[in-house]
């Protein structure tokens, strides 16, 4: 495990390194933290006061990412809407006060942004007002019938906009405190084959692969070893989204187990120039599926075989 535990290291190292840098595009502090507010936002009841313990450095990272020219701006609006929310709320005590003078040593109270409506979307909002979907179960059981793990592509190039328009949708899925550690790296052709190559369980079939997603984990975005194993799970929940997704769009995929062994991380990590804190989690095939390509039955177990009920 020693390529692991140095990834680890390493992530923690970038994570304190981003603090410092002033080309980030997204902070998991702040995304960490703000999801932290929301959380106590919608806690029935609410506390009077919550979040005294990391609102200082939430507050600083804020003022931070401000002027920082590539930051995310949908990242800078969700902060401060959801900051402004906490403090039209919470009770003014102990370092909460302190937070709270240096946002207004900035204006920030006085802005208009605080008095407009449409920032209200980035912030904690009932159920009640979800816009629901008129998939039924029916339906969606039928999508996940038809995703089926596709090995035999048309040769046709894969569209880059349906590939985007896919990785929007995994982007909904659930993270642990919304910080997102994974990034989707797109190889097709001949790139795409080579390194579908690197895995095993691809012979025979990965000549044909006209794109490859590789879902990459950043575990830059902790700075604590115990939430090492979160690029996995994450990656994994966004993986099923973009596969779900893929297939309205008309194209079809294949997830390829990535195994860990020390020759094939090396061989990955040169060719993908992957830093020392990145693992690879999966591969994807994506494509057109060719009709006539034949896919496993691969019964599934059912209900009665996999859920427990536990009784005293």
């Amino acid at each position: 495990f020693s390529r692991e535990h140095q990834s680890v290291i390493a992530g923690k190292l970038s994570y304190y390194d981003h603090l410092n840098k002033d080309d980030v595009v997204t902070s998991p502090l702040l995304r960490r933290n703000i999801h932290r507010i929301e959380k106590g936002l919608i806690m029935r009841p609410m506390r009077l006061s919550f979040g005294g313990d990391y609102i200082i450095e939430t507050v600083e990272e804020y003022l931070r990412i401000l002027n920082l020219p590539n930051f995310s701006n949908k990242e800078k609006l969700w902060a401060g809407d959801v900051l402004r929310e906490y403090y039209s709320k919470v009770e003014l005590v102990g370092g909460i006060v302190d937070a709270r003078r240096s946002l207004e040593n900035i204006g920030f109270f006085d802005t208009v942004d605080s008095q407009n409506s449409t920032s209200l979307k980035n912030c904690p909002y009932p159920r009640k007002s979800v816009v629901r979907s008129n998939i039924k179960h029916e339906e969606f059981l039928r999508l996940c019938q038809q995703r089926r793990s596709v090995r035999w592509f048309k040769p046709e190039p894969v569209n880059e906009l349906k590939l985007r328009a896919a990785i929007d949708t995994a982007t909904l899925a659930p993270s642990a405190c919304n910080r997102q550690p994974y990034r989707f790296t797109l190889l097709i052709g001949e790139d795409a084959q080579e390194v579908a190559g690197f895995a095993m369980g691809t012979k025979g079939f990965s000549q044909n692969i006209p794109a490859l997603i590789v879902l990459i984990g950043d575990l830059s975005a902790y700075p604590y070893e115990r939430d090492r194993h979160i690029i996995y799970i994450d990656t994994s929940l966004a993986a099923m989204s973009f596969m779900l997704a893929l297939e309205t769009l008309g194209l079809s995929s294949c997830p390829i187990n990535w195994p860990d062994i020390e020759i094939r991380e090396k061989k990955i990590a040169s060719r993908l120039n992957l830093l020392q804190h990145e693992r690879p989690v999966m591969l994807m095939a994506v494509g057109e599926a060719l009709e006539e390509g034949g896919i496993p039955f691969s019964q599934k177990n059912s209900s009665e075989h996999l859920m427990e009920k536990i009784r005293k």
